[in-house]
């Protein structure tokens, strides 16, 4: 895919300083851009690199001031970040074109496919399966029965969806991820044995929900497992069953929430929180990094810290006081000789 400066300046309102007829076909970092390359300066801290990189085309903001001249073709907008995010969606969308089926796959005669629809090798459509227009199904994909899927949704190479689960509109699912295996369910018996708890529930992706490699969210034992609007979920994540995340919310890696846990919306949970169950998490709460949240929160719009968890501002002065420890040991070690000496002069 080739590009000329003066087509991308076009994309974005830009202008040309250099010249418009210069071509490109990668995108590169400034510092380490060749010939053929465009890339963008937004931080200060690169400047020095406009002068020296190689690249062909550098998008830059309006209020950059050159102190020297450069070789490569500028293109000045408001602002170079946003402008260079645009360019990086763009090649996304065009090096993921993909339409049509591949052959071996399987789809079920009762599945309904929506328009412009991609189905990659390998891939496995269930029975009255449902899928929107423009959806991208990746090879080697699983889909149980009873799946529907809304528009514009893509799902990578190896998700697997078990069945009656529902996917919303503009959700991405990246490779490895699970949606819909059996909650942890299993009763205890007398003799130490335990008999496992059918799970008949099912799991609910609102629109505009995106969802890491190799997350898992288990499906409910009863009702349903529901992610809300605008959630995004990092890489490595456990949801549990009858787990429900409020819209907006952001999780990090390795984080694990156990059953019926309910976080509210516009929440931001750090990478190793672990959460137990049967609690709720206030609307816009912070968790920092491997907290252990182990009761419910119910302040809104609190940061908090640590195992188990408090507020943020206290973890901070503990850390400070834990980070004093071995100067208070020694004091108290010279206090106890002190007084063990005043008594041998007291006798």
């Amino acid at each position: 895919m080739q590009f000329t400066a003066q087509e991308i300046g076009l994309m974005l309102n830009g202008t040309i300083e250099g010249d418009p007829n210069v071509s490109v076909s990668q995108l590169a970092k400034i510092e380490e851009a060749t010939q053929g390359s465009l890339s963008f300066l937004a931080n200060p801290k690169y400047e020095q690199f406009i002068y020296s990189t190689q690249a062909s085309v550098v998008i830059v903001n309006n209020d950059l001031v050159l102190t020297q001249t450069v070789s490569a073709t500028l293109i000045r907008v408001e602002n170079a970040y946003s402008a260079f995010t645009i360019l990086l969606e763009k090649y996304n969308t065009l090096k993921l074109n993909k339409t049509g089926i591949e052959n071996p796959s399987f789809i079920h005669p009762t599945a309904k496919m929506g328009k412009n629809a991609y189905i990659g090798a390998f891939a496995y459509i269930g029975s009255n399966v449902k899928i929107g227009d423009n959806c991208k199904i990746f090879p080697n994909t699983y889909i149980a029965d009873g799946v529907t899927i809304g528009n514009d949704v893509t799902f990578y190479a190896g998700v697997k969806v078990y069945f009656d689960c529902h996917i919303g509109n503009h959700v991405i699912i990246h490779s490895g991820t699970v949606i819909g295996g059996d909650g942890f369910g299993f009763a205890p018996n007398g003799d130490g044995t335990y008999t496992k708890v059918s799970q008949i529930g099912n799991v609910i992706l609102e629109d505009d929900v995106e969802i890491g490699a190799n997350t898992t969210i288990d499906r409910a034992t009863l009702g349903s497992t529901i992610i809300r609007k605008g959630v995004k979920l990092d890489n490595l994540i456990q949801v549990a069953h009858n787990v429900e995340i409020g819209a907006y919310t952001v999780v990090a890696a390795q984080t694990g929430i156990s059953g019926s846990a309910k976080i509210g919306e516009n929440c931001i949970i750090g990478g190793q929180v672990g959460i137990v169950g049967h609690i709720s998490i206030a609307k816009g709460s912070q968790v920092q990094a491997k907290s252990g949240i182990g009761r419910s929160i119910e302040l809104e719009n609190k940061k908090w810290a640590g195992a188990p968890a408090t507020f943020y501002q206290d973890h901070m002065r503990s850390q400070v006081v834990l980070n004093r420890l071995p100067d208070l040991e020694k004091k108290i070690e010279e206090l106890e000789r002190i007084i063990i000496e005043l008594r041998k002069d007291s006798k």
